[in-house]
């Protein structure tokens, strides 16, 4: 009996390790983990270097997008959360909405960035720099944007020199699974305090 379940667990791992090779292989275009595996000990003698398998990025990784949390902009749209210009605006600013820092920038693509200031993002939109500003003080107070201002506050001069931020669990350019922490810092007391954020389904931290 014992040796019949010995026998009968034998043919089960066998079982298991051809399925598991046969999912590798259709994985690698039918090159066997064992051819893998000495491909990448032929490297390493020769580079004398430990290799890995990578794989080259495509032209589409290239490809900048924003993403919008679904599930919260459903609870935000049957909470009325935002007012008609509020969510045209936070479409329209979606391009400018700078890789991991989810910084309000004139260009994503320029290294280092420049923050767009309320009247850039009144030139930039085409509308006035009073509604931008009625715009953005609101969303602030709702905990979607956040402002970082820099240099001393208490100088007037340097005070208007800030930068805009969105809040990553509407809109977030970037890693979902690595949220930059001055982006927790600065929106994760909105989060706990807000009524209406607090209800949010998904949530990055």
């Amino acid at each position: 009996m014992e040796k019949a379940l010995e026998s009968a667990e034998r043919k089960a791992r066998l079982k298991d390790f051809e399925i598991e090779n046969k999912e590798f292989e259709h994985n690698y275009n039918n090159v066997s983990k064992e051819e893998l595996e000495n491909a990448l000990k032929i490297v390493s003698r020769a580079t004398g270097k430990e290799a890995f398998i990578g794989t080259k990025k495509s032209p589409q990784s290239r490809i900048r997008f924003a993403q919008f949390l679904q599930m919260n902009w459903i609870l935000l749209r049957e909470e009325k959360y935002f007012s008609s210009e509020e969510k045209i605006f936070l479409t329209d600013i979606q391009p400018n909405i700078s890789m991991h820092s989810n910084a309000i920038v004139s260009n994503i693509m320029s290294k280092p960035p420049s923050a767009l200031t309320i009247q850039g993002l009144a030139d930039r939109l085409g509308t006035s720099r009073t509604k931008i500003s009625r715009i953005v003080n609101s969303l602030i107070k709702k905990g979607v944007l956040a402002k970082a201002v820099s240099g001393d506050i208490k100088d007037v001069k340097q005070a208007k020199d800030y930068v805009l931020f969105v809040n990553p669990n509407i809109i977030y350019v970037g890693d979902k699974e690595k949220v930059d922490e001055h982006l927790i810092l600065m929106f994760k007391n909105q989060m706990k305090s807000n009524p209406i954020l607090k209800k949010l389904p998904q949530k990055l931290f």
